[in-house]
């Protein structure tokens, strides 16, 4: 598994609450979603780490081998050396036994999703906008007490509504409280869905 530091940045916030976790997508950076972060919880302290896989100079979290195919292999070490950053992040900005929250787009949000699947307690909710099942068979772990909210589109052509209901439906069996929000756009986070993020974020027990 690689075992390189993620660069990221760190947004201080509110001395506790939630930590927001920012996952950008395919050729994006730490900053992509700072700002959908403060909408979804304002004052809260932001990790924002870069994806480690260069794709012809485009970051991503994972390999792929085609477009919706992934290099299952790598996303399963990479979605380990995620969740071995975020435990030594929390750690290392003082935020030690606050909850993660993830808030992911396209690339970002399945890593979130795997994530989710591989390494239970790392994150204890995720924002999923445009996320597609990450892994083929993941293991059956207790999701209990994790909640995830996941935002696709009817028309979307990266993220199609049959890998997505797959991802929902493995994140229900294995004990998740998944909240499903649909919208009539594309590979894109809407204002609608940004939303109903926000009050799904609201309404959490954390």
């Amino acid at each position: 598994m690689p075992d390189e530091t993620l660069s990221h940045e760190f947004e201080p916030g509110q001395p506790s609450g939630p930590v927001l976790l920012a996952l950008h997508g395919t050729g994006g950076s730490p900053r992509d979603l700072l700002g959908l972060g403060r909408l979804l919880a304002p004052g809260a302290p932001v990790i924002a780490p870069a994806g480690p896989v260069s794709e012809h100079g485009a970051a991503r979290w994972f390999r792929r081998l085609a477009e919706g195919v992934f290099d299952t292999d790598d996303v399963v070490a990479r979605a380990n050396q995620l969740a071995d950053f975020v435990d030594d992040a929390v750690k290392a900005h003082g935020l030690d036994g606050r909850p993660v929250v993830a808030v992911g787009f396209s690339n970002g949000a399945n890593i979130a999703a795997a994530v989710t699947l591989l390494r239970p307690g790392t994150l204890r909710a995720a924002a999923l906008f445009s996320a597609m099942m990450p892994v083929p068979d993941p293991p059956e772990l207790d999701l209990t007490g994790t909640e995830v909210f996941l935002a696709g589109a009817d028309n979307d052509p990266m993220a199609p509504l049959v890998s997505a209901d797959r991802l929902v439906a493995a994140l229900r069996q294995r004990g998740a409280d998944v909240t499903t929000f649909r919208h009539r756009g594309g590979h894109q986070v809407t204002p609608e869905s940004v939303a109903a993020a926000r009050d799904w974020f609201a309404a959490l027990a954390l």
